[in-house]
């Protein structure tokens, strides 16, 4: 079957008649290159942490699906990777993405979602992705990594070709990478030259030193990568979880009275937010080391796995009445952010960026709807799972004299 039909309007329908018929489908990819797509949540989860479903690409064989092709220089990120480089490496940066060090940074983030409704104003309409749900993660992660302010909306454009391609304009991938490789060429360079209390800066130290003398350095090509990837799950990620959360929130209105009546509830409520419409339809490809078996079908070494996320999250074997959004429900262990070794990094940055985009949203504003002459439009990607625009209505509260 062809991945591209009817996915991007209506994927959960397509993934329930998939999941319905069979564990494991044999589709054409995203480019057109043949893979296997995986549906049911015991498989998705169980392949997630098999260690023979590997993430290199020289494992891949010819004329699979590999996907996105980037230079070397920010294709020797953790995406890329199995242990022990993946191992070296996640340690290395996941000292900046500990809880602890998340809860320091919720009083930044509550500052900057302030910030960006009092932009929004008290009443009117607005793109809620433009002026709030993108800007937020974008200021979080440039200012973690320690981003330049007039290198972000560059930054958020070169994302948005590279995760939704135009078929229109075939070279815009291309030169998006090509501008992305001479920024974080040039920003390391800066950094180098005027080091900063940020992490790229602490990243560039261990670059240049030899770690913790434990084999911990970094090559230029995984410093250069590890910038990229930060930059770019940390914006991608979050701004559709934000971003869904919020249109999920508006189409459930009993939903979001309760949340209103109890703000005590939003973290776990952006749990079955997550499950409810997570933000990627697929994890990264992998390819089997060996022939290995999923479901009732063996993959051959070297051919392209797919392991659908979403379809994985509405399984009714796991999930009782999947379809259904109940901010009541028990949504620990699903899968939107991924399982086992590969789990997102900055999950719980993803999480705490949620929880106070939705608070300070519904702190402000009593009354934000859905705008009546135009519907959220999503993105015409086959693995993110995000909005291009929310177009909502708004009031804010009336301040006491």
């Amino acid at each position: 079957m062809d991945l591209a039909d009817g996915l991007i309007d209506h994927p959960y329908d397509v993934y329930r008649r998939l999941r319905d018929t069979a564990p494991v489908h044999r589709i054409a990819g995203p480019d057109g290159s043949p893979a296997w797509l995986v549906t049911r949540y015991d498989d998705v989860r169980e392949a997630l942490a098999d260690p023979r479903l590997s993430l290199d690409k020289r494992h891949a064989a010819p004329g699979t699906y590999r996907g996105l092709a980037l230079p070397p220089a920010l294709d020797a990120n953790l995406l890329n990777m199995d242990p022990p480089d993946h191992t070296r490496i996640r340690r290395l940066v996941g000292r900046a993405f500990t809880p602890r060090r998340v809860d320091r940074l919720r009083a930044p983030v509550r500052r900057t979602a302030d910030r960006l409704l009092d932009a929004i104003g008290p009443h009117g309409t607005t793109d809620l992705i433009a002026s709030y749900a993108a800007p937020l993660p974008i200021t979080v992660i440039c200012d973690l990594l320690g981003v330049p302010d007039e290198h972000r909306r560059d930054f958020r454009e070169w994302t948005d070709t590279l995760v939704a391609p135009d078929p229109a304009r075939p070279q815009a991938a291309k030169e998006a990478v090509g501008a992305m490789l001479g920024f974080f060429r040039q920003l390391l360079a800066d950094k180098r030259g005027e080091p900063a209390d940020d992490l790229l800066s602490d990243l560039i130290a261990v670059r240049d030193t030899d770690g913790d003398g434990d084999g911990d350095r970094l090559s230029e090509d995984e410093l250069m990568s590890l910038a990229f990837l930060i930059l770019f799950a940390g914006y991608e990620n979050t701004v559709q979880l934000i971003g869904n959360a919020v249109l999920a929130l508006l189409r459930h209105p009993e939903q979001l009275a309760a949340l209103r009546a109890d703000p005590s509830r939003i973290p776990a409520a952006v749990e079955e937010l997550a499950r409810y419409d997570g933000p990627a339809l697929l994890a990264i490809r992998r390819f089997p080391t060996e022939d290995v078996t999923i479901g009732d079908v063996t993959v051959p070494a070297g051919d392209t796995v797919l392991l659908s996320l979403s379809a994985a999250d509405r399984d009714p074997a796991r999930f009782p009445d999947p379809d259904r959004l109940d901010l009541g429900r028990d949504a620990s262990g699903h899968l939107a952010l991924g399982h086992g070794i590969h789990y997102c990094l900055g999950a719980p940055l993803a999480r705490a960026e949620t929880e106070i985009a939705l608070a300070a949203l519904l702190e402000r504003y009593p009354e934000v709807t859905l705008a009546d002459d135009t519907g959220p439009r999503w993105r015409r990607s086959l693995r993110a799972r995000g909005l291009v625009s929310l177009p909502v209505a708004y009031s804010a509260a009336e301040k006491n004299s």
